[in-house]
């Protein structure tokens, strides 16, 4: 048989046809997933609990907004007659006050100091349980963790007693240094010395979740990049700097965030170490607040400083919430 009755037996080639236009993929060349409908058993089983949330906190946030913009007093509130109207007049006594404004400046200032004190020494101790024993570190944590299931009261007493005037062990230890007098020594006759106490009780309460997050964060940085690192050179400061912090920062600012909102509605121990009654130098606007609706008699001046803190504090905690889609705590 010749190439050519070879060519004759073949069958006749298909024509070509038209390349198809191909769907526009995702960038970088990948393949675009599939995207498959969320399943709706989880939003079913968390419905219960949103409601049950927002009927305890919906109704009385609501009930806080509409007696602000009125003039509730305890005639009204036993009387059971309708408060006036008065509008936006409570919020500009408020924010026409210069009381307000001192009280607003004490509370930012005490906060970032409670803040950067917590994180700081935090930091310290979380770092200092890498470098110690099992056992030291297993019974650092569970010192950690009975600090941190003390109820307030409790620990509140207990830094009345070590602070008292006559029997205080604070003034005890500092009567034996060569020089120091301090036998009958009343801490809270000077505010700065006063908030010193209340935020040791502040810092001492927050401490133990602050240094079990970060120390549970530091576990997660990876050891061959340290000691890279320290191969190429790096001191300690400088591995913690360029290769520790990097890898912990959005659980420390998280951390950071929490203790923010946290101190800056401080009201418990200041109301428990004053005995009930704190003097207007030590008011913070949780404690000023309260002061306005109660002793003044005047809730509606008292839930408007409510929302006004809400409104201070809104805007940390949508930071809190960025943080939080940014790890990828929250869709």
């Amino acid at each position: 048989m010749t190439a050519a009755d070879t060519k004759a037996a073949d069958p006749p080639a298909a024509p070509p046809q038209k390349p198809r236009k191909a769907a526009p993929g995702p960038p970088g060349g990948g393949v675009r997933p599939s995207r498959k409908p969320r399943p709706k058993l989880p939003y079913l089983l968390i419905a219960p609990a949103i409601v049950a949330i927002g009927a305890v906190f919906g109704y009385p946030l609501v009930e806080t907004v509409i007696m602000s913009f009125q003039d509730m007093r305890r005639a009204h509130l036993w009387g059971g007659t309708t408060p006036p109207w008065v509008g936006f007049e409570q919020f500009t006594n408020i924010l026409g006050d210069p009381e307000f404004w001192w009280v607003t400046f004490r509370t930012v200032l005490f906060m970032v100091v409670c803040v950067v004190a917590t994180m700081g020494l935090g930091l310290l101790t979380a770092l200092l349980m890498q470098r110690l024993s099992t056992w030291v570190r297993l019974l650092l944590t569970g010192a950690l963790v009975a600090a941190w299931s003390m109820p307030l009261l409790v620990a509140t007493s207990i830094f009345r007693w070590l602070s008292d005037s006559d029997y205080g062990v604070i003034n005890s230890t500092l009567s034996k240094i060569p020089g120091l007098d301090f036998q009958g020594h009343n801490w809270f006759l000077n505010p700065w010395q006063g908030f010193t106490v209340i935020g040791a009780v502040v810092v001492w309460g927050a401490i133990p979740f602050v240094v079990v997050t970060l120390y549970a964060a530091l576990t997660q940085v990876p050891k061959e990049l340290e000691e890279a690192a320290q191969l190429d050179g790096a001191g300690v400061i400088g591995v913690f700097r360029n290769v520790t912090f990097p890898v912990i920062k959005p659980v420390f600012q998280m951390v950071a965030t929490l203790s923010v909102i946290w101190d800056f509605n401080v009201f418990g121990q200041i109301f428990l170490m004053r005995g009930n009654k704190p003097e207007p130098e030590y008011e913070l606007l949780g404690l000023y607040s309260f002061s306005k609706a109660f002793d003044s008699a005047s809730f509606s001046q008292g839930t408007a400083i409510a929302l006004i803190t809400v409104l201070l504090l809104s805007g940390v905690a949508v930071y809190y919430l960025r943080q939080l889609m940014k790890t990828g705590e929250v869709e």
